[in-house]
């Protein structure tokens, strides 16, 4: 089965003088490679793509039909005209009530794309609901043209033409703003913020796409929302572009030709935009907008600044990691563990199969610890949430600029009203009528009312989201909860092994399995759910598309989330702090001791985990799957198509258009493009703290990703359909959500995970010289090798050749022969009320500092809030002149009827010389009068 296949060029020549043009040679070759109908002038907007059952040997034209297309076109152009004939309302209006009783069906069978399967067998149904929608595209005004002549096998399609009359309504109805041949002069300040960025920009210059879009232009055209009683206004070429660009059309690079206007644009994305050689270049915007649409064109607009923004993130990142590694040989409770001469035994790690060990051992884990854990690090936690704060704010300002560019300043009062009647999804509408029906039956009455689902009809389905989230959630845990007892039985397991090499690894060797561990559940959780959010959503039956990619969005990053971050929160918060002490262990299930940190702390594991998870993410799912999927579906659907067996043939017989792009992928929407964003902008901010070089992985990627994505869409998808849109949605609202958490978890890393609290408290209040020796001896707590529980002391006790009788682990607890002996320390109180206290001042100073941040920067920069008012003006100048020149072409008209019947009665009592100089007089103030009239028109 086959989603829709659209089809359409962006034609900038106009439709009245290609009519009157002359078919060429050209025109006739391209008409054979399916881009206009078989009268080699009307040109194929969309294409509507169907599968069909053969008979037994013939043709049958009683088709199977499995329509591909969510009824775009049926939405795009509306239920009747906005203005047309009266009798082609009253045919449509005709036609909806003869055929009221299969419409349901219809919409059904369009929007789900599954009567194929529900009426298996009932040819003629089939073929009567398709010729019934295909009915109601031609009373819209569409033109259609068969073409059951293909040759791909089993596959039939419909093309479409959209007529200009049509375009023109639906221009009405969408309120496209359109460029007028009024212009005027952007006139630029003379600041010294403008020359600076002026300068910059000059410098930048190289950096630039060679395409026209991103030259400086000073003259602009004056826009105005299109209506067909003021197309004189219009630049036209421009209008038949903008109207007809919002259809749809596919190519691949190896197609393009430069015989349209269309084909060049389409080259050129694929030179330079679509190619790793320009990597280093900004991105075209203007050009994807113009062939993808505003939504499209936002989202790399969106992904362009958040990579550029990434620049000074990773060069501050990079300084903070080599802070840490220039003052590692300096810091004091590394070379205090790293000491030849520290001789402190520790206590096993493990019950029974693990000995006692030196802390000088650690030493390895304590160097690279401090490269992640320095004083630096929580500058460079204040920093990144600044960083946040200043992308939102900069990313608003650039979408503002965009905005008025791509002419949508106005475009927000509109969707608020199309939002009260936008157009129901199918899916509700059958559940509606699921309702009236039975609602009908157990009344009896016949009288028609307007239904509408309830809270009450949708309690089931929102009960049933509640539990699948939840029960979606608790199978996460499940597998975090799994991979630990994977760590306590591997680490047990290694213990006990009879190679020194395998025993001195086994930390290094038991994190990274388990962090890999958790890359693949994470990779493999996130297609499952990805699928139950859809079915989720699908259950709830939203009224509208933007209500349902909102929910299906919400719900998806929700399991998303959860799944990719359950670990990392799970290693930074909750690791190390539900083990007990010695002697008094907690246990799971009685026999798997609940496992600890190193020395280091948990700040290093979690690296370990943030790092690969965030890595193999990037690469296997993001980079691989985005390369590999396409091709290998565009490959198996190659292959059912049979095409495999006449490739001699298909040399000779070349296919069309449509028929080669029919092989490509089906646009499935930006969610999965955003969604793999937002998650990579948690990793960037959540756990900043703990790995500081995340910004510069990050930055990689998106060198990358954003010439993959474009390759992507020029090259491996179906065009998608062009829709307009003002800002990201409610993507937006999630990013603000993910900087704000991530001030909150920040601090709590830096406060909880880290030893950056517990180092100051005694810098401050418990060391002798106000420095950092004793910091380690300070930290550790004793215990008494004969208050080991029965069956959990060690098998070897003498494992250094001398018996061990006190033994030390991290923690803050009185020693044995105190009074009271293993109780938390006063230390420990004291270090954990200055970690509360961190991150209340922490939490509040940066929240205040991003407020500051929101409240100095605009939303709107300033030249653009002066030009959208000077456009204002001027747009109410020139319609006060256009009805001006409209009332003085009329009286100049009047007048000159007046002169020429004066003329007239004058010549009649004149004779000779006399009435030659009066007619001579009249008429050139006719003449005069005339030629004002004219050049006020051009004017206007």
């Amino acid at each position: 089965m086959f989603p829709k296949l659209p089809l359409l060029h962006v034609w900038f020549k106009s439709a009245y003088f290609q009519r009157l043009k002359a078919l060429t040679p050209e025109e006739n070759t391209r008409s054979q490679h399916g881009l206009f109908f078989q009268d080699g002038q009307r040109r194929v907007d969309y294409v509507l793509t169907y599968s069909v059952k053969k008979s037994s040997g013939s043709h049958s034209t009683r088709q199977s039909v499995h329509l591909l297309t969510e009824n775009v076109v049926a939405r795009s152009f509306r239920h009747g005209p906005q203005s047309g004939g009266e009798k082609l309302r009253a045919k449509q209006t005709q036609r909806t009530k003869d055929s009221s009783s299969v419409h349901s069906s219809r919409v059904i069978d369009m929007e789900l794309g599954c009567s194929g399967e529900i009426f298996n067998g009932q040819e003629d149904q089939k073929a009567f609901r398709r010729e019934e929608f295909e009915g109601k595209l031609r009373d819209m005004g569409l033109e259609l043209e068969k073409d059951e002549d293909g040759k791909i096998p089993g596959v039939y399609f419909v093309k479409i033409h959209a007529p200009w009359n049509v375009l023109c309504r639906e221009a009405e109805f969408m309120k496209l703003k359109m460029p007028t041949k009024k212009v005027y002069e952007v006139k630029q300040s003379n600041s010294i913020v403008e020359k600076i960025s002026t300068l910059i920009s000059k410098i930048l210059e190289p950096l630039h796409p060679h395409v026209e879009e991103h030259q400086p232009k000073n003259i602009k055209h004056l826009s105005h929302t299109f209506s067909r009683e003021k197309q004189h206004l219009d630049v036209f070429n421009t209008f038949y572009c903008q109207l007809t660009y919002f259809s749809t059309h596919t190519l691949t690079h190896t197609h393009a030709h430069t015989y349209n206007i269309c084909e060049y644009l389409l080259q050129l994305l694929y030179e330079e935009w679509a190619n790793y050689s320009v990597f280093y270049k900004y991105q075209p915007i203007g050009l994807v907008r113009k062939y993808f649409g505003e939504k499209i064109g936002l989202y790399f607009a969106w992904l362009g600044l958040y990579t550029q923004m990434l620049i000074p993130a990773s060069l501050v990142g990079v300084i903070v990691f080599l802070y840490g590694c220039a003052t590692v040989d300096d810091n004091i409770p590394s070379m205090e563990i790293c000491h030849p001469r520290n001789n402190i035994t520790m206590c096993p790690l493990c019950d029974r199969v693990c000995s006692y060990w030196k802390l000088s051992t650690a030493c390895g884990t304590a160097r690279a610890s401090h490269l992640f854990d320095n004083p630096a690090t929580v500058f460079f936690s204040i920093f990144m949430a600044l960083w946040a704060a200043m992308f939102m704010e900069h990313w608003k300002r650039r979408q503002m600029r965009l905005n008025y560019e791509w002419d949508l300043t106005g475009f927000e009062d509109e969707e608020v009203s199309n939002n009260k009647t936008d157009h129901p999804r199918a899916e509700y509408e059958f559940k509606v009528m699921q309702k009236s029906l039975r609602k009908r039956q157990k009344s009896q009455d016949k009288v028609n009312t307007i239904e509408k689902l309830t809270f009450q009809d949708r309690l089931p389905a929102y009960m049933t989201n509640i539990v699948m989230m939840l029960l979606m959630i608790g199978v996460t845990f499940a597998i975090v909860f799994g991979v630990i007892l994977y760590r306590i039985s591997t680490k047990a397991a290694l213990h006990m092994s009879s190679s020194l090499i395998t025993r001195n690894h086994v930390q290094l060797t038991v994190k990274t399995t388990a962090a890999i561990i958790n890359l693949v559940v994470i990779l493999i959780l996130d297609e499952v759910y990805g699928a139950v959010a859809r079915w989720l959503t699908v259950l709830e039956a939203p009224k509208t598309d933007k209500s349902f990619e909102e929910r299906l969005i919400f719900k998806t990053f929700i399991l998303k989330f959860v799944n990719a971050f359950s670990p990392i929160i799970y290693i930074a918060f909750f690791r190390g702090r539900l083990v007990g002490r010695p002697g008094s262990y907690l246990y799971v299930f009685d026999s798997y001791r609940m496992e600890e940190c190193a020395h280091g702390g948990c700040l290093m594991e979690l690296c370990i985990q943030l790092s690969i998870t965030m890595l193999g993410k990037q690469l296997i799912q993001n980079n691989l799957f985005e390369i590999g999927i396409p091709k290998l579906k565009k490959l198996i659907r190659y292959i059912r198509s049979k095409q495999g067996a006449f490739q001699e043939e298909e040399r000779q017989k070349k296919l069309t258009r449509y028929e080669t792009d029919h092989f490509l992928e089906p646009f499935g929407g930006l969610t999965p493009e955003y969604m793999e964003m937002i998650i990579q902008f948690g990793f960037v901010t959540l756990f900043v703290a703990s790995f500081p070089l995340a910004p510069l992985f990050a930055l990689l990627n998106n060198i990358i990703e954003i010439r993959l994505d474009a390759k992507k869409f020029v090259t491996e998808l179906r065009r998608p359909v062009a829709a307009r849109a003002k800002d990201i949605g409610i993507w937006y609202n999630i990013l603000r959500g993910v900087a704000k958490v991530a001030v909150i978890i920040n601090a709590f890393v830096i406060s909880f995970t880290s030893d950056f609290i517990p180092r100051m408290v005694y810098q401050y209040m418990y060391s002798p010289d106000g420095s950092m020796h004793g910091f380690v001896n300070h930290t550790l707590s004793y215990f008494n090798v004969s208050h080991f529980q029965d069956g959990k002391e060690p098998m070897d006790p003498s494992h250094f050749g001398y018996p061990v009788v006190i033994c030390r682990y991290k923690d803050y607890r009185e020693p044995p022969w105190s009074n009271t002996p293993y109780e938390l320390s006063k230390e420990f109180w004291a270090v954990l009320a200055v970690r509360l206290a961190f991150v209340i001042v922490f939490q509040n100073v940066v929240m205040l500092m991003n407020d500051i941040v929101d409240w100095l920067i605009p939303d709107i920069p300033k030249d653009i809030s002066l030009q959208i008012h000077k456009e204002k003006i001027l747009l109410v100048e020139l319609f006060m002149k256009e009805e001006q020149g409209k009332s003085y072409i009329i009286d100049s008209i009047a007048f000159s009827l007046i002169v020429v019947s004066m003329s007239k009665l004058a010549s009649s009592s004149l004779s000779g010389q006399t009435k030659l100089y009066v007619n001579c007089m009249f008429f050139l103030i006719f003449l005069t009068f005339q030629q004002l009239g004219q050049q006020l028109a051009k004017e206007m």
